[in-house]
């Protein structure tokens, strides 16, 4: 196996692997040799080169865990290396049209399965990674009409033996779904928590429970939320419009002091998120 990004996700599904003994050897490969060397020596890779053609050679399976924006990029280089039989997975949270691009970037025998296992953490790197990040929890498999059924089948039982629940979704469909669950609401942790500059840095110990947890999200990577945002530009822009027409009615409400449409608005809002469970 060949880790391409060895941080959070891609050393704990590593480490997830071997706890499972489904990998006699692991490569990693990475921007930062010395992330690397500390993944080797902790024992979560056998193996990195800087080099991700070299890491990538003699591997059965290949996972995209570097950031979501480098994996056109990525595959292009390493698709001469691949050897006929390997299978590609990646974990990103955008698919789309992604998925089809890099279906189209793989040699003959060598199959794509997009894979967004729903796992993710404010914390990042290594030092966050868990070989039991996956039990318990969704991983989204995206293929398309060209995606083999036997591949599908093997990426399924892939994530199940590692303890995920495995639901499959067209792309598209994907990433609709996750524009509302994911994408729209980190860029609103953001701009929350942003908003909190607004006032004077000595107030900010007056922070209650409620706006630390609305906002916790946004302890998470800038650089890599704001690849995947743009990366799903279009589903977030039709968010953000969705959500400007609830804030106007809320604030119609304030407008005209209607006590009754503001509870009615909340009301459903709370339906919602009770339906949404703990």
């Amino acid at each position: 196996m060949a880790v391409l990004g060895v941080g959070l996700l891609g050393a704990s599904f590593a480490r997830a692997l071997r706890k499972h003994s489904l990998a006699e050897h692991v490569s990693g490969t990475g921007r930062r040799e010395e992330n690397l060397r500390r993944a080797r020596d902790l024992g979560y890779i056998d193996s990195y080169s800087l080099s991700p053609e070299e890491a990538c050679q003699d591997a059965d399976l290949v996972v995209l865990a570097a950031p979501v924006e480098s994996f056109t990029a990525l595959a292009r280089k390493i698709a001469p290396a691949l050897k006929k039989g390997a299978l590609l997975i990646d974990v990103g949270s955008v698919k789309g049209r992604l998925v089809g691009e890099l279906e189209g970037l793989m040699p003959e025998g060598v199959s794509f399965v997009g894979c967004h296992p729903i796992a993710g953490s404010e914390r990042s790197g290594i030092d966050a990674s868990s070989a039991e990040l996956f039990e318990g929890a969704f991983c989204v498999v995206t293929p398309t009409e060209r995606t083999p059924g036997e591949a599908i089948e093997d990426v399924v039982r892939l994530w199940r033996t590692l303890g995920a629940q495995v639901e499959v979704l067209d792309p598209e469909v994907h990433d609709r779904v996750y524009a509302v669950l994911s994408h729209f609401p980190h860029a609103a942790a953001y701009a929350l928590a942003a908003g909190a500059g607004r006032l004077r840095e000595e107030h900010w110990k007056f922070a209650g429970q409620g706006f630390l947890d609305a906002t916790r999200i946004a302890l998470s990577s800038p650089e890599l939320w704001s690849n995947i945002c743009l990366l799903n530009r279009e589903n977030l822009l039709a968010c953000m419009e969705a959500f400007r027409s609830d804030m106007d009615d809320i604030r119609g409400c304030l407008d005209r002091s209607d006590l009754e449409g503001l509870k009615r608005i909340f009301e459903r809002g709370r339906d919602v998120r009770q339906g949404l469970g703990d």
